[in-house]
């Protein structure tokens, strides 16, 4: 093969699917790179952090995870946050320090991602699955009170997208006696209509920080989160063996820890998720204005006094296939969220209500139609995404 060797055309061949993986079997339309659902966020003060960690040689166990669970807990109002390994491990944690276990049942709304439910069967507990509201798209109260029995021990309130459930619900467990566990991996600086932020609503709150959150920590992480003194004083344990300054084991726990280095990643981002938040929301501001006229599609209502996070942004489409493959051919990402509910996965194949109808669920999961709205976002990207979506309707 005269000038060029296996080696180089292999390159080539490879920079070419690579290419091609990335925008989905699309050129960049009009000079613009594909518009992705997320980019994780990385400058200097993070990689300096991350570095300035590792220099240290305190690699596990150190001031950094203090100094994250401290921070972002005073952010939230809450008493106190523990890092760990993820959002869903935080959703474990938080049943374990609730006590729930065997002959437990937990409220889980359907509409959620899959580590809602499946925490509470590695409990040993019963999820029991209920609808969402049809405007907010979070757990509704009918739905609860009509799912309680007396082995109800908690819910799990999901900040769907950003959007902060109904404070109805405080009083709703309290007049229970059923345990608020906040699913909040989606809802970093949501405010509730109470004033109240995410993490500072329920007995105890979980967040995600995998890359495409609001708040990241350069890979994998999360924290549980508490309002209450007596549950605080057990998180730290509950991530290191259940172990107290002693080193003597004194309840069920696991290495759940957070890694020195992620910590202080998140820590920088903490200091810039106000900023973002308000990008997400002017974004989300240029959505509503641009979409609300246009048949077919209903923008996501914003429950009034709140402050949406907007994790993601959800068009609810009639033909959610015609404006997936508008925005395919314009360049522009989109997700479905949740095309198959909790309850009707495999992993749920024999649970007693794998064939239930929820009727709010089952209209909409295959509609939610999920468009790029993150932080880093240009002007132009978002007069490109909207060009897209106008562009589906009538076409």
């Amino acid at each position: 093969m005269e000038g060029r060797t296996w080696l180089g055309v292999f390159k080539g061949a490879m920079r070419r699917v690579a290419k091609t993986h990335t925008q989905g079997g699309e050129e960049p339309r009009r000079g613009m790179e594909r518009i992705p659902m997320a980019r994780p966020s990385w400058d200097d003060d993070m990689r300096a952090a991350a570095i300035d960690t590792l220099d240290s040689l305190h690699w596990v166990k150190g001031p950094q995870g203090k100094a994250f669970g401290k921070e972002f807990s005073e952010y939230c109002g809450a008493v106190q946050g523990t890092p760990c390994q993820s959002g869903s491990v935080a959703l474990w944690g938080a049943l374990r320090l609730l006590d729930i276990g065997p002959g437990d049942e937990v409220l889980v709304p359907s509409l959620t991602y899959i580590a809602t439910a499946t925490c509470v069967s590695l409990v040993g507990a019963t999820p029991v699955f209920v609808d969402v509201e049809p405007d907010h798209w979070c757990v509704d109260l009918a739905s609860l009170e009509a799912a309680r029995t007396p082995r109800t021990k908690a819910i799990i309130a999901v900040h769907l997208f950003g959007q902060m459930c109904d404070d109805v619900l405080v009083e709703w467990c309290n007049e229970h006696g059923i345990a608020y566990i906040e699913d909040a991996a989606q809802a970093h600086g949501a405010v509730a209509a109470s004033g109240i932020k995410a993490g500072g609503v329920g007995d105890v709150a979980c967040f995600s920080f995998f890359p495409s959150k609001n708040l990241a920590v350069g890979g994998e992480g999360g924290m549980m989160m508490t309002r209450r003194d007596d549950l605080a004083a057990r998180m730290d344990a509950l991530v290191n063996h259940g172990r107290d300054a002693r080193l003597e084991s004194h309840e069920l726990g696991s290495n759940l820890r957070m890694s020195e280095v992620t910590a202080s990643i998140g820590r920088v981002q903490l200091q810039r998720l106000d900023g973002w938040l308000a990008r997400r929301r002017a974004i989300a501001q240029r959505y509503h204005e641009a979409f609300t006229p246009l048949p077919g599609l209903n923008v996501p209502a914003v429950r009034e006094g709140t402050h949406h996070a907007w994790h993601q942004y959800c068009l609810l489409a009639d033909d959610p296939q015609h404006l997936r493959d508008t925005l395919e051919e314009a360049g522009v990402d989109s997700r479905i969220y949740y095309a198959t509910p909790c309850h009707r996965q495999q992993v749920y194949a024999n649970h007693p209500q794998h064939e239930q109808s929820f009727p709010v669920t089952d209209d909409i999961a295959h509609r939610l139609v999920a468009i790029p709205v993150f932080h880093q976002m240009t002007d132009d990207e978002v007069d490109h995404v909207i060009k897209a979506v106008v562009a589906s309707i009538g076409s």
